[in-house]
Formats: structure tokens, C-alpha cells, sequence
């Protein structure tokens, strides 16, 4: 994996303690107490009372409880006869972030191969809402090129990588999030219709385009990414000054794109003779 400034606190045995919070800036004493005593109960063999919980941590049995309360209210901690500990709800957050790592994995050679093939920046995408979060990235070598983060945010109708997720959403889903497009240039569609029509297009070929609707100079292509149960999971894809993506470039890209899609869905486990995105979307 990459490395990045978040990488650190994505590796699946980094042990959280007092310092570690410290010294990346957190101050909310409320929300450290609640993490920390969230995770005792998490790594605690036996149900523990609130006394027994206050002098382990060293703090007031008031305080313990209140915490506590919390923590149940939220459905992050469990009590039974006067006795706490944590539920499955800690499990079900830690899976989610597992499984994007394990996204980030499988996708890493597919990435690389657009990087190399293209020369143009490689992205793998997932979708939040109406936006796509970067998850991962490959910058192209040449000194001028699309720039993105990992872990920043785009608007979805509008690049590539959000298209091609759109795309295998209900159309319900999808006119929910149409009644907000924003435009970012002349080119971002707007018009819920037209959105519609264009995912079906989209789900036709297996490939979005995006032409400057984000940025204006900047263009990119993408396809889903599908998982063993037929679920677009992600979607991978490439971007560039809209000067380089030529006819030529275009006849490059779109099979190394939709390729790469290919390859990092059959990693999940898709066999696209059994499953149907759309359908299983709907």
C-alpha cells in the first residue's frame, strides 16, 4: 500500500493510546474518554461493573457512567446485570474499513496498469452520498496532470469515477440526488433528465466519461467496479488535461479502463456471467 499521511492509522494493528491521541491534536477530553474506555471494553475478557471500569481507568464512577450511558445509547456498548461491554456494533465499523482496505488491495495492480498504459493519473473511487472519496491513487509522471487527493471529495455527477457509480443506483436514488446538481462548469449536466439518460448510456457501454464537467481542462474516463455479489463497490478509472485526451488517447483508454475494472471486480470474486449490477441494485 502507499503510503500516505493517514497510513499510520490504517493499519489494522496499530494500537491506539493516550499518546498517540495526544500527539495528533485531538483535545476533545469527552470524546478521548469515550474512545478509550469504548476500546477497554472491546479488549476486556469478562463483563466489568462500572467500580471495576472506574479504577482501571483511574477515573470517577460518575463519570464511568455517564460514559457509559453513551456508549449503550449508541449501540457501541451493552450492559447486563449492572455489566458493560462492547456489542457487534464495533465490529460492523471495523469490517467497513477493513473492507476498503482490502478494496485498495485488490485494485492496486489494475491501478498500476492504467498508470503505466495511460501515463495520465489513476484513481479508485468510491461513492458517499452524492460524492465520490478518492480512496486511492496514482499520479501521472508528467509535470502537468489532474490533480486529486486521497481522500478527497468530488461531486459525483460530475466526474467519471461518480458517473460509473451513479450509474447502478436505482433511479429513484438517483432522481433524489438530481435535485441537487450544482454546475461547476458549462459542461456539468444539470438537468435530472438528462442524468438519467446519460447513466443509461453509462450502464450501455460500461464506461463514463467525464469532458471538463468537474474542471473545466480536465477530462477522465472510469467503469464500476463489482464485487462477488454483484454490487458496484467502487469504480476505477483515469484523468488528464483535456488537451491530451485526443481520439487516439480515447481508443487507448477506454479498453484499459474498462479492463482494469474487470480484473480488480474478478479480485472480488465477480463472475459477470452469474451477476447483474443493475439488477441487484434495484
Amino acid at each position: 500500500m502507499r503510503t500516505n499521511a493517514l497510513t499510520p492509522f490504517l493499519k489494522q494493528d496499530h494500537a491506539v493510546n493516550r499518546n498517540d491521541v495526544l500527539n495528533i491534536g485531538m483535545t476533545d477530553k469527552t470524546l478521548r474518554k469515550g474512545l478509550q474506555l469504548l476500546e477497554m471494553l472491546a479488549t476486556r475478557p469478562e463483563l466489568d461493573g462500572i467500580a471495576k471500569l472506574a479504577r482501571a481507568l483511574e477515573w470517577s464512577k460518575s463519570n464511568v457512567h455517564r460514559t457509559l450511558q453513551t456508549l449503550v445509547g449508541c449501540g457501541y456498548a451493552a450492559v447486563h446485570e449492572g455489566r458493560y461491554t462492547a456489542t457487534l456494533r464495533l465490529w460492523t465499523v471495523g469490517s467497513l474499513v477493513h473492507g476498503r482496505l482490502d478494496l485498495k488491495s485488490m485494485a492496486a495492480p489494475s491501478l498500476a496498469a492504467i498508470a503505466e498504459g495511460s501515463r495520465e493519473s489513476a484513481h479508485l473511487s468510491i461513492l458517499d452520498g452524492a460524492e465520490v472519496i478518492y480512496i486511492d491513487k496514482i499520479e501521472s509522471p508528467q509535470p502537468v496532470r489532474a490533480y486529486s487527493q486521497v481522500g478527497g471529495r468530488a461531486p459525483a455527477h460530475a466526474v467519471a469515477t461518480g458517473k460509473a457509480l451513479l450509474a447502478y443506483l436505482p433511479d429513484e436514488t438517483v432522481r433524489h440526488v438530481a435535485q441537487q446538481l450544482h454546475a461547476y462548469t458549462a459542461s456539468t449536466i444539470t438537468d435530472p433528465d438528462l442524468l438519467l439518460a446519460h447513466l443509461e448510456e453509462v450502464r450501455a457501454t460500461g464506461i463514463a466519461i467525464n469532458r471538463g464537467e468537474w474542471r473545466d481542462q480536465v477530462w477522465g474516463i472510469a467503469a464500476p467496479v463489482i464485487d462477488a455479489e454483484g454490487r458496484v463497490v467502487a469504480a476505477i478509472g483515469v484523468s488528464g488535461p483535456a488537451g491530451r485526451f485526443t481520439a487516439e488517447a480515447f481508443a487507448r483508454f477506454v479498453p484499459l479502463v474498462r479492463d482494469a475494472a474487470r480484473q480488480t471486480s474478478a479480485r472480488l470474486g465477480h463472475v459477470a456471467a452469474r451477476h447483474d449490477a443493475r439488477s441487484e441494485a434495484a
